[in-house]
């Protein structure tokens, strides 16, 4: 699946869970708890947690953890980026060249 089906088919699924009808405010905080998500797979890998509660995962169930935690957070900005009618590779690309400008 290239970018844009991407960005098209989390427009799709969102509207037909009557996600996407969720003001940006509200996709915003849904986006930080995903970031937040992942802040905690990536220590899980990185230095491990200490919690009764929680199941010990080994590295490849980690790893997939963040990975889920990724995707989460991609959708939620795919939704962000379609609520302005912007689209993803246009933003990828301005941001390849602003680098490039900026350190080249």
């Amino acid at each position: 699946m290239n970018i844009n089906e991407f960005q098209l088919w989390t427009k799709q699924f969102y509207k037909q869970r009557g996600w996407y009808e969720l003001d940006v405010f509200k996709r915003l905080a849904f986006l930080t708890e995903e970031t937040g998500e992942v802040a905690r797979a990536i220590r899980a890998i990185e230095i491990g947690r200490d919690r009764p509660d929680e199941s010990i995962l080994n590295n490849e169930d980690k790893i997939t953890e963040l990975k889920s935690e990724l995707g989460d957070v991609f959708a939620n900005l795919t939704i962000i980026v379609d609520k302005y009618d912007l689209n993803i590779e246009d933003i990828l690309k301005e941001h390849c060249d602003k680098l490039d400008q900026r350190f080249n």
